[in-house]
């Protein structure tokens, strides 16, 4: 029984707690560098994009699988069913990731359609600009390619259209 201004019995408190903190101050400075990294690219790979062709994806789980977002790199059935060797893809600015599998037709033919939007938009420089080769693009597609700013063809999410109709006798 401690009574009247005695001493806290059993106090562990000689624990090193600071070695055991995770702090994140260097935060804001890290977004700023990386900011500053990802300008520094565009600027250096230019008229490139900075980025990377991504596959369509649906996200894991039972909660969020009804999203899209960007995946990590095509499988090598897309870029079959696009035409695209695999060999020539990661040149061209396209991710592979020959571990993927398609599980649905649906998110198979998305891709295969996405490659080959793509395909369609792309500007091939040639190596040297007095040999050209075929594929190379042609000195007017040329003279007017700019660089791509943010996601190369970010996806789009159709939204649900709400019809408002006025509600009639038959209706009700």
């Amino acid at each position: 029984m401690v009574k009247h201004n005695n001493v806290i019995p059993n106090g562990h408190f000689k624990k090193h707690w600071q070695n055991y903190v995770k702090t994140w101050f260097n935060q804001p400075a890290r977004k700023t560098r990386r900011r500053n990294a990802s300008q520094a690219k565009a600027v250096k790979v230019f008229p490139r994009p900075a980025g990377s062709l991504r596959p369509q994806v649906h996200c894991q789980t039972l909660k969020y699988n009804m999203k899209l977002r960007e995946g990590h790199g095509f499988s090598l059935e897309e870029l079959k069913g696009a035409g695209i060797p695999k060999k020539l893809a990661p040149t061209i600015g396209i991710a592979v990731d020959h571990r993927r599998r398609n599980r649905s037709l649906e998110g198979l033919q998305a891709n295969v359609q996405r490659l080959k939007t793509f395909k369609a938009k792309l500007v091939i420089f040639p190596r040297r600009t007095r040999k050209t080769k075929a594929g190379d693009s042609t000195p007017e597609e040329l003279a007017n390619a700019t660089q791509v700013q943010g996601h190369v063809l970010p996806i789009v999410r159709e939204k649900p259209v709400v019809e408002l109709v006025k509600i009639t006798e038959e209706m009700k």
